[in-house]
């Protein structure tokens, strides 16, 4: 009876018999083959059985690939090999192929399992070398080929980063050694290529690696995960009589499929380990005590902290609404000669104006309703310390007064008493409003302004600040992941696409609560752009700015496509070379957040 060998990362291959007229496969467990995955449909595909043909079809315009090939249905044949997200399944005539059968050379059942063995042989592996090797070992055993080599796409360039003779031995990792011609023709068509003569073949035979090694047979598969290309599948013998043929090569892409499945998810590993090694000694050395910022205008904040921290002038700290106010007063306090003192708090625009004197100055038994006890304010909680007076642009002008004759003499009345006490408090405010326009419009005392305003420390907008954005993101990723329980390790190349588009009206605190909500909604190891709740399309810009951003991009893809030649790309757009250097500086500047 036909059936479907499903493999997936993380689990043993497993058998479905097709039995029903229809059978259906999606990450829902009623499906009659279940999937596990990131971009799995509900129900993903169908297979409708019509006497003994079998046909797939993707359900409700998701994608299913066949045979590496993106189709919208499809006559399964034996041996064909179906690829959804990242599970590998493979079509049959015939059940029970997983189970070792006697006597049986290269065939359906005797590769199936072997195929099972390699698959579990991988995912036993415990770094992406071993990973590699035994890759490597397990196709050169089934081909019985004499040498091996896997080169990768990084970064834009092939790179061999593992090779391996007959008897699991390592080989040299040189260049020459291979087909740079056949590993192109791979890459460029994404199609397996075969060649069973390569002395006597016209377009190959003057190769290098075919004149020094004496190869009589190549074979170069792709190592692809739907529409992402991992790199080449490199083998090679120089037996005449063991040449390969291209029933070995259908084997061979089976392998390979599911070689290139395993070998994704280890890439991801592994680079997300790196990126999480990276994080960390950028932060370390980007971290100015609870505030992160690597952008030329966060370091200029850092440097003035720095310098008004020990002093005891007032500081106004102003930006926008979740640029972290609080903790750059915070940081003040910590790195001042109060640091053991008190650190308090009181928000101006919260409080309603009838009780906010109150709050701030005390009051005493009976001096309104509901004063049954004698209250001490917010300055005398801060004696010998910092009070933090957070949107004081909204406090109202008859405390204005009040405000600016405390901060000269350094004496407050409570509310209901005649007596003034000593308090000996270091401010801090903060505002989201232009307070130099309140005093041009008569909404907050130029003196008082001045008072409050000996240093004034401006933070930046999230938006401006360049990469600051993805080392945020990743941060409070590595924060939170563990405390919600949640599998997330980085996030996906869309996701930091859209959180670089994205204007961050509600700045770093937007930024954080989007990452939390992501990480306990995110099915994958990766966080992508849906996860996030960010939208596909870019943001509306002002013309002049989307105009430069665009003039940005051009010339850096350009640059790419000349393999970052500077004279070439500027004669190719036409400018003098100087131009190119220009916007590169504007490029960097970008990134890295200076205005």
């Amino acid at each position: 009876m036909a059936c479907m060998i499903v493999f997936e990362p993380d689990r043993f291959p497993r058998e479905i018999p097709l039995v029903k007229t229809i059978t259906t496969a999606g990450a829902d467990p009623d499906c009659d083959i279940p999937l596990s995955g990131k971009g799995i449909a509900d129900v993903h595909l169908k297979v409708v059985r019509q006497g003994n043909v079998f046909t797939a079809y993707p359900f409700e315009g998701n994608h299913i690939q066949v045979n590496c090939k993106r189709v919208k249905k499809a006559d399964l044949q034996d041996m064909d090999r179906l690829v959804v997200g990242r599970s590998l399944l493979i079509f049959s005539h015939d059940e029970g192929l997983l189970r070792p059968k006697e006597g049986l050379d290269r065939s359906p059942a005797d590769a199936l399992v072997s195929l099972r063995d390699f698959s579990m042989a991988l995912m036993q592996a415990k770094d992406i070398n071993r990973l590699l090797d035994t890759l490597l070992d397990q196709v050169i055993d089934l081909a019985r080929a004499n040498k091996g080599f896997v080169i990768l796409l990084q970064e834009g360039e092939q790179r061999v980063i593992a090779a391996r003779n007959i008897g699991h031995k390592a080989a040299s990792l040189q260049q020459d050694l291979y087909s740079d011609t056949i590993v192109q023709k791979v890459l460029q068509t994404r199609e397996p290529q075969l060649i069973t003569n390569a002395m006597d073949h016209k377009e190959f035979s003057g190769c290098t690696s075919v004149v020094n090694l004496k190869v009589t047979s190549v074979a170069a598969l792709p190592l692809q995960v739907e529409d992402t290309m991992l790199g080449v599948l490199y083998i090679g013998t120089d037996e005449v009589i063991n040449t390969f043929d291209q029933p070995l090569i259908s084997l061979l892409m089976v392998f390979a499929s599911q070689a290139s499945l395993i070998l994704h998810n280890a890439l991801l590993l592994e680079r997300l380990r790196i990126d999480n090694t990276t994080l960390r000694q950028e932060l370390h050395a980007r971290r100015f005590g609870e505030v992160i910022g690597a952008c030329d205008s966060m370091q200029g904040v850092f440097r003035m902290i720095e310098r008004v921290a020990p002093t005891d002038v007032s500081v106004l700290i102003q930006g926008e609404t979740g640029t972290g106010k609080e903790l750059v007063a915070h940081e003040i306090h910590k790195r001042s000669k109060r640091a053991k003192g008190p650190f308090v708090v009181i928000n101006c625009g919260a409080i309603p104006e009838a009780l906010l004197e109150s709050e701030l100055f005390g009051h005493v038994r009976g001096a309104f309703t509901g004063a049954v006890a004698t209250t001490k304010g917010k300055f005398q909680a801060a004696h010998h310390g910092t009070l933090f007076l957070d949107e004081i642009g909204e406090l109202p002008l008859a405390l204005q007064v009040k405000m600016l004759r405390v901060l000269q003499d350094m004496k407050v009345t409570k509310v209901g008493s005649n007596q003034s006490e000593k308090v000996d408090v270091r401010v801090v405010a903060a505002t989201n409003v232009n307070l130099a326009e309140a005093v041009k419009n008569k909404a907050f005392r130029e003196d008082l302004y001045y008072r409050l305003a000996v240093v004034e420390i401006v933070l930046p907008p999230l938006r401006k600040r360049g990469k600051d954005i993805i080392l945020l993101a990743r941060y409070y990723l590595e924060r939170y992941a563990r405390e919600l329980g949640s599998h997330a390790k980085g996030f996906s190349k869309d996701a930091i696409e859209a959180m670089m588009n994205w204007p961050w009206s509600g700045n770093v605190r937007e930024l954080e609560n989007r990452v939390k909500r992501a990480l306990l909604f995110a099915q994958g190891a990766m966080i992508t752009r849906e996860d996030l709740e960010l939208p596909k399309d870019r943001v509306i810009l002002p013309l002049a700015e989307a105009k430069e951003r665009f003039e940005l991009q051009y010339i850096k893809e350009a640059l790419e496509r000349n393999n970052g030649n500077k004279t070439k790309t500027a004669k190719d757009l036409g400018v003098d070379p100087r131009t190119i250097y220009r916007y590169l500086d504007k490029v960097q500047k970008l990134e890295e957040g200076q205005p």
